[in-house]
This record gives structure tokens, C-alpha cells and sequence, in this order.
């Protein structure tokens, strides 16, 4: 599909396909060039054509590419097998008979049987001149150096070493460069049956330079070459070969081994934090642990006997609170930090004047509501995304339009033309960051470190630029503010497809890409795509998880990038080597393979300067992420993430014995066994065949295509049939067949036809019926947070997950800073949180297959459980105004041996906060922020959440999804943060506060009217009674507002609350006896 092919819009059951805007020839798909042209795996050449005109294929059981010469000097000289599946070659029509051949009744090739000829130069092939050697020992011994898949080039910076020939990575197809040998596995469409391959044997092997004394020179002067290298690496590092005598680095050899050695070096470290600030961190967690052990068994043993029933309520809510502390607490006991190095990674994978080996990355960008999420948001987005410092032709960015807007379509048409211009601008000029709202609105130095006399005429231009292009999407946006009635219309006259989201064919258009849409320099631009999703009524179609898995399949289909990263609308890259910070972790050879995600920090613009209701969220990604970094890793968040596409098609990671190994939970209950090598290196090979994981995943695993050749006999029993892979992806042979590409790319015979056909197959509405897709594969459904699901179900197949914290934010996003919206947004988090908590995926019982680390495990379990402590908090901040009112106290009186308890237990509170900050360097005021908007949240949004997830499983009572406002701050500096909108989130929150209030008056009151002697009890409730109200004072601000005025309904309503509980109260007087109201009936009155 190319970039001026125009819209493409379909159903996949109702066999529908239009082409809307083509303005092609003839309204039918250019071929591709070179669709044949299949590459060896062994020479690097094409393999070409039988007689027939199909494809030669050497092995019919893998497909393995090969050509004829490398066929035939396999059979004659070799081992006379497939170097992938050790599967021995059959005799084609047109090769001689080698010894072991079957007897062949029904074949005719007498002619060719018994009989090599020779001299025939008619197909002759060049081979590389530093190839590796293609002998029957090289293919079979899996010491010696197997042929690459550069055209046998070695890797950037790498010395010749042992090659994956499984591992292939791919841009090539009708979306990418047709003239590039990039190597791909070949495309089988599993339904056809394979077919039967006729040659020409009239070939001699020596005019392809093999076994001639050309060839043998060649293959000498390589093996001297390498035998130097490692003479050299020997010498470098005082290994045996110093004894031989030194080779000096000198010359062109010397500095290209000097780079050889830095690009084998890690990309990435640990930086462990310090043990001055850990350690006294710890000693002090301890402490307070045994302090709150003391604490709670006082606390329990010594009741309030005249009342009892608020002693039992502060009881019960203390233990919740010391149960979600341990919960918090211990997740973060082994932080550490991370650093990158961008350098080695280019040594390594993108040396200049050679071809990048980077593994290419699609990009996913969600939108919904073009009028909550405004298209110039998301098109500056998409405009940091195609500027990115990367290379072009790896680089794909779909953009899911779950909404069909025609506003997101012309807006993102409008956004393909600006980044001609805007791209090469930033990369000329390296600026950052790459979108232009963000980079315009800077208020720095923007002349510092720039050279060019050109750059402030350019960037006027393009300032210029920028404004007209933001007035053409202005107007885009209030045109669509009304629906004309007969829907709307494209330029063509056309009706849109989309004019209603409920009910409208999938629909793809190719903004730009290598066939089409170069920048003003005449440069590529990466791939722009836009994608929505078919949606029918009946069908379940999962909100924001089921559009990404449609991103996933429809990526597949066309560009089936090896990683995946999405991010919001409204998430632009602030950092433009964002990319290959993420590819210093996914790509290093030490844990690249069983790393299923790469997680960046949230930053965000437009927060006001104390950051009231805590948007920013810094306890949570400088603190909790951290922590878990050391252990299995991060969470996932939602945005910002790498992915590697195996991860989430089901796949296990490439895990080492001691990552098998039992968690302490299976070692505490069964016990540690000590067996030989040999007995455990069996167990786990038995145990990883017959039992991948817990659920339902594929058998095979991305280990298993590493064996590849040697673990083929015994695993090919394993795979499973083409019937039970189809129930498991979808019915689409084209998709099924990426999924086994582990480092991407598509096939290069992959008809663009047949391609545009299955693109919009893999996104119709039932395509994942009767399927795996959201139970086991991508993002998994069953929660609004499908986030903390989807990582969840990763770290239980056994993956670790990175977090990437570069000195530059990679990326940065708006957060409603709004009191309104910013409860909308917790209620949301929190609901899913119960609805995972009430799942069959719930953390305290899903996943015990010893691959899931313990303290991961405490960390999961403490994101879905947290909401439920809004009910013991709400019952915590109200028992102070409940003290005030009645002259009671939760505490007893206490001896000066309890209050040292009491004494040691808010110093080892503060203790760890200090400590906390000290290592993780938080500023105090951020603390203090997410303490406070802890019980803000607790009071209002994580209560209904506990209410509305209990009718939503238990009831079936869904909740409508409330997409966050990303509107821009256009009244002026924090304009959005005065505004009140009315919600019945805000309602306990404030009957809290006057209830305190309340309660603060009627006990000063009481203590003026009943003397000193009362005042020290009082202090002790008063506490309390302001702790809450300073807890709460950032709503109380947002209720108040610029203007200092609470909406009445909110004071009615709060006021009307806490009379009805204090009247209520004031009747019921549970704590007055019988005895005392006697006596009180008994006294005398006015009329005595």
C-alpha cells in the first residue's frame, strides 16, 4: 500500500473494499518490484526462478532460502541438509543423484540424474569477497563462524563471531525500500499447499567462484584475518596470545579494533544507589517495623471501654493502614538507576557509510475525541514522531482514530504536508524538543549553541509556517463543531465513512512513506498511517485496549516493526533520541531477549508551579518505579512504552537457569532439591517444553526459534497446526506468518494487493472472535486500566521489564489540572484497579508458577487493593469530628512507657520519609503534595470506585469511560485551574471537611465552658481534627476557586450531610448509660 494510494475503507464479512481519493493509474495497485526476489542465506544472492517461473525452494519442509548453486554444492559436498531444519535435501528434477537418495519411480530426468556438467557461465553469481566459509564444517560445526545476513558484511563493529541466521530483521515490502537486500524468512501462505519446484541443473558451481582456487584464497585470507583479530583482542587484554609476541594497534586495522571494542562493551549499566543513603534507609524500615508491632499489640490489648465502638474502628483501620504500608513499603527496598550509551549503540548498530542494523519500531498514537482531544495536540505528536533521530525507513507511526472524526483525518492530512518542511528544519538544526507548539513556546536562549548564520532566518520562516498551519487547523476545527445532517462530505464530494462511530468499515490511508511524500530537502519521511478500526453494533469492541490490538495486527500486516512503542495523543517526544534510548536495552545481546517492555517516566507541561492536586505524580516515578526496577521491573503505565512485539503476542522470554529458578515462596514451601548439572538442565528443558506457562500461550517461544537448528528435531512435534494457530491469532495466514519474524519486517514477496486486503481483514470487528486476542495475547481485556493487566500478564510468563530515566524527559504530556477533572481521571485508574482485583487476573491469586518475583508480586497487589482503603481512611478522617462532639477519645489514657511507642512511631514515620527523599532525590514539596492529595483521592474518587466496580462485576452495571480532557490553557496561565465543574466526587470530601470544622468549634466551645482541666484532653482530638483539614486544604482552595466562592449546590448539599449525621448522632447518643440519662431527667429545671 503506498502513501498516494488514498483512503482505503472496508468489511471483512460484508466482503466490501473501496479506494477513495485514488489518484493512481487505472485505480489498481502498482506491482512491487522484485517481488521474487528472495534473498540467500548463505550467499547473500537472490535465489531465483525455476523454469516454471515460481520460486526455488531447496527444503520443503522450512522453506529455508536458498539458491541453486549453494543446493547443489550442499548435496554434493556437504552434509546434504537444510542448515535450518537438518532435514536431508530431496533430490529436485534437474540434480544429480547423490548417494542416499530415494528411488524415484514416477520421475523422468534421466538426463540429468547422473551427470554434473560443466562450464556453464549463464547465471553466473559474485559472492562477497569476506564471506565466511560455506563448507560442510562451517554450516555443521556451530563453533566456527556461520554466514551472516548482511551479503556477508559483518555487523557494525562487531568481530566476526557466531550469527543467528534466524534472527532477521526487515523494512523491505510495499511499504518499505524494494532495491534494499535486507533479508526476510520467507512469506508460506500456510492455506496453499507447497508446490513442486523444477531447475535447470545445467550449472557449474566453479563459475560461481566456489571450490575454484579464487574461492579457496579468499576463504584462507579471511581465517587469517579473524586469526589476527583475536590475536590482538588476546593481546589487549593479557589473555594467552600475549606470549606470541605483541601486535601493535597502528593504522586503519588498529582504530577499527579500538571501535570493535567499545561496540562489544554494554550499552547500558546499573548505577546502584549509594550505600550511604540505602542502608540507614533500610535499618530504618526495620526499625518502624517492629515500633508498629509494639504499636498495634498496645493499641489492641488496651481498649477504650466508654467508647468502644469508635476504639474498634480506629483499631481496624490502623492494621488496614499498616497492611497497605508493607504493601508500599517493600517493593522499593532494592532501587536503582539506569544509564545509557548512545554511543556504543551506534558503534554497534549504526556505524556511519554502513547500513543501519537498528530493529525498526512502529509507533502508536490513540486518539478518540477530536473535540476533548484537540487535533493540533495531537498532530504536534505525530510531528515529534516522524522528526525523530532515527533512521527513516525503521521508523512507522499509526495513528488510531477509535472516534472515525473526519476532523482527525483532514487534520493529519494537514499534519503529513507540515512535516516536509518541519522535519528537515529539526534535523538540520537539531532542536529539541521536535514539536513545534512546545519548541515556539519555550522561553530560553534558543540561539545557544547554534552555529548556522541560516538558523534565525529559517526559524523565523518556519515559526511562520507554523502559525498558518495551526489557523488551517483551527478552522478544520470549527468547521466540525456541527454536523451538516446528510453527515459529512471529503473534498471529492465523497461521503466519509466514518459519519457514524458506531457504525462504519475499517478504514487505512498511507500518509507517507518510502513509495511516496519525500521532505522539501528531496529526503524520506517516515511511514504515517491512519487507521480506524471497523465497528458494528453487537460487537464488544474494548475501548482503548481493543484499538491498540488492532494497531499491533494492522502493523503487522504492513510495516511489523520488531518493537512496539505508544504513546497518547497528547505525549510528544521531548527527547528525539527517545528511540534509541529505548534500543540500548532491547537490543543488548545480555537480556535484550527476555525484556518485554521499556518504560519511561511521565512528565508533563502546563502543571501549575505547586502543583496543587499533584499531577505530576513524582513520589510514583522517581520513588515506586524505582524500586521496582531493581526487582522484575516497572509497571506499566499506559504511555511512553517500548514493547517487543513477541512479548505480546504471548511468547516466553529467553530465560537462563537461574531465572528459572523457584521464587521463595515455592523454595519456603517445598523445599530447595540439589540435583546434578545435568538432571536440572533436564528438568527445565522438560519443563519449558511441555509446560510454557500458566495460561494458554503458544508452545513454541522465542528461545525455541533460537535453537533453531539444533533443538528442531525434538521441538518440531511441539508446533502446533495451522488450525489451532488461526484460533489463536485470527483467521489472517499473513499475520500468523509475522508473528514467527522475530526481529520484523515483512515478506518481500507479499503482494500489495493481498496486503491492503488483509490489512483491513486484521481490523474488522470480528476478527477476534473465538480468538486469544485479549485473554492471552497483546493488551488483555477486562479493565479500563488495561495497562497494569497487560504488564501484569508479561512479568507472570516470566519477563523483566527496564525503566529508562534519561537526563533529557523522553516524553512530555498535558494533565488535567483541573479539581474536576483530575478526580475523573483517579476514578478511573481506580475503578479498573477493582475490576482487576475482582478478575480471575487479580494479582493475590493469579500466576503462582514460580516466575513472578514475591516482591513484584506485593507491588501488583498494592496497585489493585489500594482503592479499598478510601473506606477505613474516610472512617479515620471523620472519628476526630466524632471526638469533638461527643468529649470521647479513640486512646485511652496512656503511661509514660506507652507514649514512648506512640513517640517513636511518628519519628520513624518521618525517619523514612526523609530517608525516602534523601536516595531518591524528591523535593519535600512534591511529598508533601501526594500525601496530601492521597486523602483527597481516598475521600472521594477511590470510594466510588469501590461502589461502582462492586455493581460493575457483581451487578453487571457498567460505567460509561470518560476520556480525560486534553483541551489547551488558551484564557490565559492556569486559566483551566480555577474553573468548578460540578460532580458528586466532590460531595464527601466536603462533608469531611465540615464535619471537622464542626467538630473543631463544639470542642473549643466545650473546653471554654468546662475549664482548664479539659484543655489537655482536647489537644489531643484537636490534632487530629487539623490533620485532616491540612490534608484536605488543596480542596478546600479548588472549592473556593479565583473567586472565593463555593457553588451552593456543594454547600447544601455538604451542609445538609453533617447535620443529618450530627442531629442523627446527638438521638442515638450510644455513648451515654442508662444511669447517667436517669440522673440528667432527674435533675431540677427552670420550673423546680
Amino acid at each position: 500500500m503506498q502513501a498516494n494510494a488514498g483512503l482505503v475503507a472496508g468489511s471483512h464479512k460484508r466482503n466490501e473494499l473501496v479506494r477513495i481519493r485514488h489518484d493512481s493509474d487505472g485505480g489498481q495497485p502498482k506491482p512491487q518490484k522484485n517481488l521474487n526476489g528472495q534473498i540467500c542465506q548463505i550467499c547473500g544472492d537472490t535465489v531465483g526462478l525455476t523454469e516454471s517461473g515460481d520460486i526455488f525452494v531447496a527444503c520443503n519442509e522450512c522453506a529455508f532460502p536458498v539458491c541453486r548453486p549453494c543446493y547443489e554444492y550442499e548435496r554434493r559436498d556437504g552434509n546434504q541438509s537444510c542448515p535450518q531444519c537438518k532435514t536431508r535435501y530431496k533430490r529436485h528434477k534437474g540434480s544429480p543423484r547423490v548417494d542416499g537418495d530415494e528411488e524415484e519411480e514416477d520421475v523422468d530426468d534421466l538426463e540429468n540424474e547422473f551427470n554434473y556438467p560443466q562450464g556453464n557461465n549463464k547465471a553466473r553469481r559474485h559472492w562477497q569477497g569476506d564471506d565466511n566459509d560455506l563448507s560442510s564444517s562451517a554450516r555443521h560445526d556451530s563453533q566456527l563462524p556461520v554466514p551472516l545476513l548482511t551479503n556477508g558484511q559483518q555487523v557494525s563493529g562487531e568481530i566476526p563471531s557466531v550469527t543467528d541466521n534466524l534472527s532477521v530483521r526487515s523494512t523491505s515490502g510495499p511499504l518499505g525500500p524494494g532495491d534494499k537486500h535486507v533479508h526476510s524468512l520467507p512469506y508460506i501462505d500456510p492455506r496453499q499447499p507447497v508446490p513442486v519446484r523444477i531447475v535447470d541443473p545445467s550449472k557449474d558451481l566453479n563459475a560461481y567462484g566456489l571450490g575454484n582456487v579464487d574461492w579457496k584464497e579468499r576463504v584462507e585470507g579471511w581465517k587469517l584475518k579473524h586469526e589476527k583479530n583475536i590475536m590482538q583482542m588476546n593481546n589487549r587484554y593479557g589473555g594467552e596470545g600475549k606470549s606470541g609476541g605483541e601486535i601493535e594497534r597502528t593504522g586503519s586495522n588498529g582504530e577499527e579494533l579500538q571501535m570493535a571494542d567499545d561496540a562489544r562493551q554494554p550499552m547500558s549499566r546499573v548505577v546502584p544507589i549509594s550505600s550511604a543513603h540505602l542502608t540507614p534507609y533500610r535499618v530504618v524500615i526495620i526499625l518502624r517495623l517492629i515500633i508498629l508491632g509494639f504499636f498495634l499489640q498496645y493499641r489492641c490489648s488496651h481498649p477504650v471501654n466508654d467508647a468502644y465502638p469508635l476504639w474498634l474502628v480506629s483499631v481496624i483501620c490502623e492494621v488496614w493502614f499498616a497492611l497497605s504500608w508493607l504493601l508500599d513499603q517493600f517493593p522499593k527496598w532494592f532501587p536503582v538507576e539506569r544509564e545509557t550509551y548512545l554511543d556504543r549503540l551506534a558503534l554497534r548498530y549504526d556505524r556511519d557509510g554502513e547500513p543501519s542494523q537498528l530493529a525498526p519500531i512502529d509507533v502508536f498514537v490513540s486518539t478518540v475525541d477530536p473535540l476533548k482531544e484537540p487535533p493540533l495536540i495531537t498532530a504536534n505528536t505525530v510531528l515529534s514522531i516522524l522528526a525523530v533521530e532515527y533512521p527513516v525507513d525503521k521508523v512507522s507511526c499509526y495513528v488510531s482514530d477509535d472516534g472515525s472524526a473526519m476532523l482527525t483525518f483532514e487534520s493529519l492530512s494537514e499534519t503529513a504536508e507540515f512535516a516536509r518542511k518541519w522535519v528537515p528544519f529539526c534535523k538540520k538544526h537539531s532542536i529539541e524538543p521536535r514539536a513545534p507548539e512546545f519548541y515556539f513556546a519555550q522561553k530560553i536562549d534558543y540561539l545557544k549553541d547554534k552555529i548556522q548564520p541560516s538558523f534565525v532566518k529559517e526559524r523565523r520562516a518556519m515559526k511562520r509556517e507554523y502559525e498558518e498551519f495551526k489557523v488551517r487547523i483551527n478552522a478544520l476545527v470549527a468547521k466540525a463543531q456541527k454536523m451538516p445532517e446528510e453527515g459529512w462530505t471529503m473534498q471529492d464530494g465523497t461521503p466519509w465513512p466514518g459519519n457514524n462511530p458506531r457504525d462504519h468499515p475499517g478504514m487505512i490511508q498511507v500518509f507517507l512513506g518510502h513509495s511516496g511524500g519525500l521532505d522539501t530537502d528531496g529526503n524520506e519521511l517516515p511511514r504515517l498511517v491512519y487507521v480506524s478500526r471497523e465497528k458494528r453494533p453487537g460487537f464488544q469492541h474494548h475501548k482503548k485496549a481493543g484499538a491498540m490490538n488492532a494497531l499491533i495486527r494492522v502493523s503487522a500486516v504492513l510495516t511489523n516493526g520488531a518493537y512496539l512503542l505508544n504513546v497518547d495523543c497528547d505525549h510528544y517526544f521531548n527527547n528525539s533520541k527517545a528511540l534509541k534510548e529505548a534500543m540500548c536495552f532491547m537490543m543488548d545481546p545480555a537480556y535484550g531477549k527476555k525484556t518485554c517492555y521499556v518504560q519511561f517516566p511521565q512528565r508533563f507541561d502546563g502543571i501549575d508551579l505547586h502543583d496543587r492536586y499533584a499531577n505530576r505524580n513524582i513520589v510514583f516515578f522517581d520513588i515506586n518505579l524505582k524500586g521496582l526496577d531493581g526487582i522484575q521491573g516497572p509497571v506499566y503505565v499506559g504511555t511512553g512504552c517500548c514493547f517487543n512485539r513477541q512479548a505480546l503476542y504471548g511468547y516466553d522470554p529467553v530465560l537462563t537457569e537461574a531465572d528459572l529458578e523457584p521464587n521463595i515462596i515455592i523454595k519456603s514451601c517445598c523445599g530447595s532439591r540439589k540435583k546434578g548439572r545435568n538432571s536440572n538442565k533436564k528438568y527445565i528443558d522438560k519443563k519449558r517444553a511441555i509446560k510454557r506457562t500458566e495460561s494458554t500461550v503458544p508452545i513454541f517461544n522465542v528461545e525455541d526459534m533460537d535453537e533453531g537448528v539444533e533443538g528442531y528435531d525434538e521441538e518440531k512435534s511441539l508446533l502446533m497446526s495451522q488450525k489451532s494457530l488461526e484460533k489463536r491469532f485470527g483467521q489472517s495466514s499473513v499475520f500468523i506468518s509475522a508473528t514467527f519474524m522475530e526481529m520484523g519486517g515483512i515478506p518481500p514477496t507479499t503482494n500489495p494487493a493481498t496486503l491492503l486486503k488483509e490489512a483491513i481483514h486484521v481490523i474488522s470487528c470480528g476478527y477476534e472472535d473465538k480468538t486469544e486476542w485479549g485473554k492471552e495475547i497483546g493488551w488483555i481485556y477486562g479493565s479500563v486500566t488495561e495497562d497494569i493487566l497487560t504488564g501484569f500478564k508479561m512479568h507472570a510468563r516470566g519477563w523483566i521489564s527496564i525503566y529508562c530515566m534519561p537526563p533529557r524527559p523522553a516524553f512530555k504530556g498535558s494533565a488535567p489540572i483541573n479539581l474536576s477533572d483530575r478526580l475523573n481521571q483517579v476514578l478511573r485508574w481506580a475503578l479498573g484497579s477493582i475490576e482487576i482485583l475482582l478478575s480471575r487476573h487479580c494479582p493475590i491469586w493469579y500466576g503462582y508458577n514460580g516466575k513472578l518475583k514475591l516482591l513484584e508480586r506485593l507491588a501488583y497487589i498494592n496497585t489493585i487493593v489500594y482503592p479499598l482503603t478510601s473506606i477505613p481512611l474516610i472512617a479515620y478522617c471523620v472519628l476526630p469530628a466524632v471526638c469533638l462532639l461527643t468529649g470521647k477519645f479513640i486512646i485511652p489514657e496512656i503511661s509514660n512507657y506507652a507514649s514512648i511507642w506512640f513517640i517513636l512511631l511518628f519519628i520513624s514515620i518521618a525517619a523514612t520519609g526523609i530517608l525516602e527523599l534523601r536516595w531518591s532525590g524528591v523535593s519535600i514539596e512534591d511529598w508533601w503534595r501526594n500525601e496530601q492529595f492521597w486523602v483527597i483521592g481516598g475521600t472521594s474518587a477511590h470510594l466510588f470506585a469501590v461502589f461502582q466496580g462492586l455493581l460493575k462485576v457483581l451487578a453487571g452495571i457498567d460505567t460509561n469511560f470518560t476520556v480525560t480532557s486534553k483541551a489547551s490553557d488558551e484564557d490565559g496561565d492556569f486559566a483551566e485551574l480555577y474553573i468548578f465543574k460540578w460532580t458528586a466526587l466532590l460531595i464527601p470530601p466536603t462533608t469531611v471537611l465540615i464535619v471537622n470544622l464542626v467538630g473543631i468549634v463544639s470542642g473549643v466551645s466545650s473546653a471554654i465552658n468546662s475549664g482548664y482541666q479539659s484543655w489537655g484532653p482536647l489537644f489531643g482530638k484537636l490534632f487530629f481534627a487539623l490533620w485532616v483539614i491540612v490534608h484536605l486544604y488543596p480542596f478546600l482552595k479548588g472549592l473556593l476557586g479565583r473567586q472565593n466562592r463555593t457553588p451552593t449546590i456543594v454547600i447544601v448539599w455538604s451542609i445538609l450531610l453533617a447535620s443529618i449525621f450530627s442531629l442523627l448522632w446527638v438521638r442515638i447518643d450510644p455513648f451515654t448509660t442508662d444511669d447517667k440519662l436517669d440522673s440528667i431527667r432527674g435533675q431540677c429545671g427552670i420550673d423546680c
